[in-house]
């Protein structure tokens, strides 16, 4: 567990991820339509997950949000795949999770984050992210088996 605020939790512990929650908002979100399942299970394995939760009755946990970090835990550190349910939105609890995870000592290292977001610039800009310096940062775009065309 990194945080817990009133009823809610952050936490990196793999075996409370719920595959059904984060795949069902990553498949229709902009930056990933129609990813299957096994893809998103993959990304999660190979990164180093997130999950946002509401606690329940028991000790039991509902989620109700995710991110992941892509990272060597030295020099880099990569935020994706950001979300909150939408029932749980303007509370605040988006920019706690981020806040909870870029504080996480195992990143104290790492000298860049990078980002991309169509949506979500002043969230970020109050961790210290800024746009991109124009003509040093480039993408490759590979449209994916499931996609038309590539999504940024």
């Amino acid at each position: 567990m990194l945080a817990v605020r009133d009823a809610c939790l952050v936490s990196d512990d793999r075996a409370l991820l719920d595959f059904d929650v984060i795949h069902g908002f990553l498949k229709d979100a902009y930056w990933a339509p129609g990813v299957p399942r096994a893809v998103v299970e993959r990304a999660a394995r190979h990164s180093h997950p997130f999950g946002l939760y509401l606690k329940q009755d028991a000790g039991r946990v509902r989620q109700i949000g995710y991110m992941r970090v892509l990272t060597d835990y030295a020099s880099i550190g990569y935020l994706l795949d950001v979300f909150v349910l939408e029932a749980f939105r303007c509370q605040g609890l988006a920019r706690w999770m981020v806040e909870a995870v870029l504080a996480e000592p195992c990143f104290a290292e790492i000298r860049t984050w990078v980002l991309t977001t169509k949506d979500a610039h002043e969230l970020y800009r109050g961790f210290g992210f800024d746009e991109a310096e124009p003509g040093r940062y480039m993408t490759r775009r590979v449209a994916q088996p499931w996609q038309a065309e590539p999504h940024g």
